[in-house]
């Protein structure tokens, strides 16, 4: 086996690992449904419809899944019990795929310009600057230069995590005193990439949303700051949301959504959750890419998410 098998290899297994509490969970569930049954009737997917939502699919991507599976039991005549698992597979990944959520195999950024810069939002709590740290672990590891914004400046406990991983990773990370304008540390960070030939910038901002207006504010200002540096920035607003809050993810998701534009989704903590089913929910609803899915403690534990391998190994025996 070559390198790059072994490698895929070993992200496969903790794929397979992170989401064996939510596929134990959903096989149980389908099982049940299935009972005493040869092939897909209403009453299966009746039965099938319980299953998703409780898995925290959500109800509406649920519909979706039905409708689609209803279809395809009225064209085919007879459908299997035995098949349900790949016809499962089959229409959640052709769902993902409308979201337009890449098969990310690789850790390269758009060539057409550098510093690639990334703005990551979310609530306290969710693991987004774990997630900045680890996703300056990974683009370090594929050769980039990484410098880092600590520009949720509202908490000397992000500032100072935040500095904590840039020392673990080896990367610089840009900071003011405490209470400093968000928007000066993310042009400082910008200014000092920029005259360090960095590849790829990634902002940590507040995860304040009890008042909705001053966050709105409050980013639209960091964005225009960043645009006196660079015309394009941000490239990408990653919003980070932890998987094992099942249905509350979906309505900070629909929170930050209708406040700033968001462009790629990391879901956090799916290993310690049965509830996996809410990837699938997310972003067909928010009709945004999942980009990341963190599956563990490690620094290498954060994945680019592949909609087949995710789909495969929630569905596979």
């Amino acid at each position: 086996m070559g390198i790059f098998g072994f490698f895929n290899k070993n992200k496969k297994e903790t794929l397979d690992k992170g989401l064996e509490k939510t596929k134990t969970s959903v096989f149980d569930k389908i099982a049940r449904a299935v009972a005493g049954k040869s092939k897909v009737d209403d009453e299966v997917l009746d039965n099938l419809e319980e299953v998703l939502i409780t898995s925290d699919v959500g109800v509406e991507t649920t519909l979706k899944v039905i409708k689609r599976i209803e279809e395809r039991v009225a064209r085919d005549k007879y459908v299997s019990t035995l098949e349900l698992n790949s016809i499962l597979r089959d229409e959640i990944a052709g769902l993902l795929s409308e979201n337009n959520t890449d098969d990310n195999e690789n850790w390269d950024l758009p060539s057409d310009h550098s510093p690639y810069v990334i703005l990551v939002v979310g609530v306290n709590g969710v693991g987004k600057t774990t997630t900045i740290g680890k996703l300056a672990y990974q683009f370090k590891n594929a050769g980039k230069k990484v410098y880092l914004g600590a520009a949720d400046t509202f908490r000397a406990a992000a500032v100072e995590q935040l500095c904590i991983w840039g020392e673990r990773v080896g990367v610089p990370v840009i900071k003011q005193q405490m209470g400093s304008d968000p928007a000066s540390v993310a042009f400082d960070t910008l200014s000092s990439a920029k005259a360090n030939n960095a590849d790829v910038v990634i902002i940590d901002t507040a995860g304040r949303l009890h008042n909705k207006i001053g966050l709105m504010n409050e980013l639209k200002k960091i964005k225009d700051v960043m645009k006196k540096v660079y015309t394009t920035a941000p490239d990408e607003v990653l919003l980070v949301l932890d998987g094992s809050t099942g249905q509350n993810a979906f309505e900070q998701a629909k929170q930050f959504a209708a406040v700033t534009q968001i462009s790629s989704l990391a879901i956090t903590k799916l290993d310690g959750t049965a509830k996996g089913g809410v990837v699938i929910g997310i972003s067909d609803q928010l009709k945004v890419p999942v980009k990341y899915i963190g599956l563990g403690e490690g620094m290498e534990d954060l994945q680019l998410f592949n909609k087949r391998q995710f789909v495969d190994s929630l569905f596979k025996k």
